[in-house]
C-alpha cells in the first residue's frame, strides 16, 4: 500500500520529513493552497479536519521559520503533518507571507491570526488580518526569538521579571 507521503509526492513536488509523527511533507509556500486543497477533496484521502496549526521560529542562525499544519481524515483515520519553511529575514515584502487556508478549513482563521500576532507571518487573503491575542498597537511579536519587548506600553512600564 502507497503511503499518504508517497501519494503527495507523486502528483506535487513535496519532500517528504523522515521521523516525524504524524508522517509529513514540506511544502513550497507558492503550492500549498493546491496541494490543500487536494488534501482536502480528493476522495482517497479526504482530510477533512485540520488539527492545529503551530508556527516555530529557528532563531536568526538557521534564518527561518517554520508553520507546521496536522490534518486528521475522519473516514480514512489518517493523520499528516504538512511544513512550510519561510525565509526569516528578507526584504522581499511578501517573504514573511503564505497564502491563507481559512476559507478552506474553517479552523484555520484564529491558528493563522495567533501566529501573525505572535511570529509577524502575514497570511495572504486572510478575511480578518487583525491582532487575536494582544492589542492593535502591540509593537512587535513576542515569539520571535529576536523580540524585545517594548519599555512601556501607554504609559504603563512593561517587564518580563517573574514578580
Amino acid at each position: 500500500m502507497k503511503t499518504i507521503e508517497y501519494i503527495l509526492s507523486i502528483f506535487f513536488d513535496v519532500k517528504i520529513l523522515e521521523n516525524t509523527y504524524p508522517k509529513g511533507i514540506i511544502i513550497e509556500k507558492d503550492i500549498f493552497r493546491e496541494v490543500c486543497l487536494f488534501l482536502r477533496d480528493d476522495a482517497n484521502l479526504f482530510f477533512d479536519h485540520l488539527a492545529c496549526i503551530t508556527a516555530i521560529d529557528n532563531g536568526v542562525e538557521a534564518n527561518n521559520m517554520e508553520i507546521n499544519y496536522v490534518w486528521y481524515s475522519y473516514p480514512y483515520s489518517n493523520s499528516l503533518l504538512g511544513r512550510i519553511i519561510i525565509p526569516r529575514e528578507t526584504n522581499l515584502p511578501n517573504e514573511m507571507q503564505i497564502p491563507t487556508i481559512s476559507d478552506i478549513w474553517k479552523t484555520a482563521n484564529w491558528h493563522e491570526r495567533e501566529i501573525y500576532d505572535l511570529f509577524g507571518i502575514f497570511f495572504e487573503g486572510h478575511p480578518d488580518p487583525r491582532r487575536i491575542l494582544l492589542p492593535s498597537d502591540w509593537e512587535g511579536h513576542p515569539l520571535r526569538k529576536d523580540y524585545k519587548p517594548q519599555e512601556f506600553f501607554h504609559g504603563l512600564k512593561v517587564t518580563t521579571e517573574h514578580l
